[in-house]
């Protein structure tokens, strides 16, 4: 996929870590992904003995989503997506016709997902910093989709250097508040035009707010790709699923994002077709006020705005004023233009 030249929004289905390392769920949550909408599916790959200190504590959210006795390394370990499982829900996602993404969190883990021939990276926001794992992607020379949440432009200039060195051209930067969910006081959308003024590079939002507006919106300050948490149930266990969009949640974000497009058309201001009615009839056009002999001077007295709209317009008056009139007129008759002369 070019991140270039996209014609229209690219919607992920963030499938995450809420599989819990289950094959079969992955592949009924790629089937629901599909049936909603979705364009990719994205998962994360790691291992939790490199990822996580055994001392890591849980932020809030995943307190709050998860049993208080179970360690931070305890619950990315139960969530971990082993390296063996890629290749069937991989093969999978192609059987189904929709794109399968990860994330790695490691340089091990980018290796094996450019050699099990994943063609798009996502980047987890906090591996922004992370500039030895860039470095290994933009070798790929693939698509790489960079999560910026808790980033300064300061950070994200750093880390794209890494890929223009390479001169890759197919990496794209999503705007994230990351925090799950998150507030629509915190949101600040018009960051996306800002990321897009300063980087020029294709722009998107990773969603973590509540319902299917602030997408929208981003759509309209051009957001070219969306990714969202996806879940079949919020109440399952784990820490993503309760901030995550059940498929029908999903289905209505999708609709609501292609509504958008639509709706928001081209720069050029057009007369659409279904207007055209509407502009003949309701439009007004001028209509003679009184009879008017031929060879008389047509003053503005003579001349009202009537419905339909399809002869002269009002416009035209500076023209038709003290002009003669080339045959005898009646009151209530369309003005024409071989009227006068």
């Amino acid at each position: 996929m070019e991140m270039n030249s996209l014609e229209r929004c690219y919607i992920i289905a963030e499938i995450g870590v809420n599989h819990a390392g289950s094959i079969d769920l992955a592949y009924k949550m790629i089937d629901e992904a599909k049936k909603s909408g979705a364009d990719a599916v994205k998962f994360q790959t790691f291992k939790a003995s490199t990822l996580v200190g055994k001392n890591t504590p849980k932020v809030s959210y995943q307190m709050s989503t998860t049993e208080n006795d179970e360690s931070h390394f305890e619950m990315i370990n139960s969530l971990e997506f082993k390296y063996e499982d890629h290749k069937p829900v991989f093969d999978y996602c192609e059987k189904k016709g929709i794109d399968f993404i990860s994330t790695p969190y490691d340089i091990e883990s980018a290796i094996f997902l450019d050699n099990l021939g994943v063609q798009i990276f996502k980047t987890a926001s906090a591996d922004i910093v992370d500039l030895p794992l860039h470095r290994i992607l933009a070798s790929t020379r693939k698509s790489v989709i960079i999560s910026t949440g808790m980033a300064t432009l300061g950070e994200i200039e750093e880390v794209l250097a890494i890929y223009a060195c390479e001169d890759i051209t197919k990496v794209s930067l999503l705007h994230c508040v990351a925090n799950y969910p998150c507030s629509y006081q915190s949101l600040n959308l018009n960051v996306l035009k800002t990321l897009k003024r300063v980087f020029n590079r294709p722009v998107g939002f990773s969603d973590h707010a509540i319902g299917p507006y602030p997408a929208v919106a981003a759509i309209t300050l051009g957001a070219q790709i969306v990714e969202k948490h996806f879940t079949l149930d919020k109440n399952m266990p784990g820490p993503d699923h309760k901030a995550s969009s059940t498929p029908e949640e999903f289905a209505q974000l999708v609709k609501a994002i292609r509504i958008a497009e639509i709706s928001l058309g081209s720069c050029v201001k057009l007369i659409q077709n279904e207007e055209a009615e509407m502009r003949a009839i309701s439009r007004k056009s001028l209509y003679f006020t009184k009879n008017i002999t031929k060879g008389a001077i047509i003053n503005e007295s003579d001349l009202a705005l009537r419905r339909p709209g399809s002869g002269i317009y009002a416009n035209a008056l500076p023209v038709i004023i003290g002009k003669k009139a080339t045959k005898d007129l009646q009151s209530g008759m369309e003005l024409q233009y071989g009227d006068f002369e």
